[in-house]
């Protein structure tokens, strides 16, 4: 039986916020004068019992205002690089809410440059290669993106893409079209949420209105035939976070997640934690537990390995090495 947590992998679906462990939540509100409304860690993990996605952004942004300096942001990154060396992950690309941060007084430039200089720190001692999506908040209106998009043109050597995160309810991907032409228009590569909370048109939305070349969730994909068979022979990525989606409700247990069905239709999905911090796992759990829920076969996981460097921004010859890597590793630990 295939380790999954050996296997090399990449991780395409992580909110660097979301991997703000409650030890760090205190060691940031100490270092920057912040009182927290809890006594300790373990209070504070007690309250991330979510009843649905909105449940779990609340508290959310409530921990990320402890960030507020160019050190807490390369702290949290460097944080997360290091865990993720250590679960065998060769590529990471992340994703970063400004809008949560400039609206609370934090310059963009303090977040990104923390954000960068972590990720040229991590390429160096961890040999992990990073890339940086800037998420729009689709529960603001079309103008604050567009304030957003105006301050990233002029860091286009540090932000690979856009993506589109935030509530999903009643906020579908259309809202946020003319932000996304102009963003594809200046040569961001475009992402969106869609088909976590939403519903199949959602998806339908992110493919034909903001041509998004990467679908992040897409569970409820499933739930339209013509959509599936639209995302197989287009070989559209599917960002797939199965502790998030029991943690939010989306599934009702590991057991009941739709991954192996997703798999067995052809779709080319990846495995990635979402939030790890707040939803109980990193990628590695991600993987394991899901391949022991769902009954996994050893060419399963290895596909899905596969299937995270198929699926991300690497270059074609990159691609091919790091998927050569996952056989050599597959055929080593057979």
């Amino acid at each position: 039986m295939i380790d999954a947590a050996q296997l090399p992998k990449a991780e395409l679906h992580i909110h660097i916020e979301g991997a703000l462990e409650p030890e760090q939540i205190f060691e940031f509100a100490e270092r920057n004068r912040i009182e927290l409304p809890y006594a300790d860690e373990d209070e504070l993990r007690r309250a991330y019992r979510f009843e649905n996605l909105q449940s779990f952004l609340n508290l959310y942004y409530a921990g990320m205002s402890v960030l507020r300096t160019e050190r807490d942001f390369e702290d949290l990154a460097l944080a997360y690089f290091k865990r993720a060396q250590q679960q065998n992950i060769k590529h990471a690309e992340m994703f970063f809410d400004p809008q949560a941060h400039v609206q609370r007084g934090i310059r963009f430039e303090a977040a990104l440059d923390g954000l960068w200089s972590a990720m040229r720190r991590s390429e160096r001692e961890f040999g992990l290669s990073t890339q940086l999506i800037m998420c729009f908040l689709r529960d603001l209106p079309e103008a604050s993106a567009s304030e957003m998009l105006d301050l990233a043109l002029r860091f286009q050597d540090r932000i690979a893409g856009v993506g589109l995160d935030s509530a999903e309810a009643g906020n579908p991907p259309d809202k946020f079209q003319a932000v996304y032409d102009r963003a594809r228009a200046n040569g961001f590569r475009a992402v969106a949420h869609a088909g976590e909370e939403g519903p199949p048109e959602y998806v339908w939305q992110a493919l034909d209105i903001l041509k998004v070349s990467r679908i992040d969730h897409g569970v409820r994909a499933l739930e339209d035939e013509k959509l599936v068979r639209r995302l197989v022979e287009s070989r559209t990525p599917l960002t797939v976070c199965p502790l998030s989606n029991v943690r939010l409700h989306v599934v009702s247990s590991l057991e009941q997640h739709p991954l192996k069905r997703m798999l067995d239709a052809g779709l080319l999905v990846t495995v990635n934690s979402d939030d790890p911090a707040y939803f109980g796992g990193y990628v590695n759990e991600n993987y394991v537990q899901t391949a022991e829920a769902l009954k996994l076969s050893d060419a399963d996981v290895v596909q899905l390995a596969k299937n995270s460097f198929e699926a991300s921004f690497i270059d074609a010859p990159g691609k091919a090495a790091l998927t050569a890597l996952v056989d050599t590793v597959a055929s080593g630990a057979a």
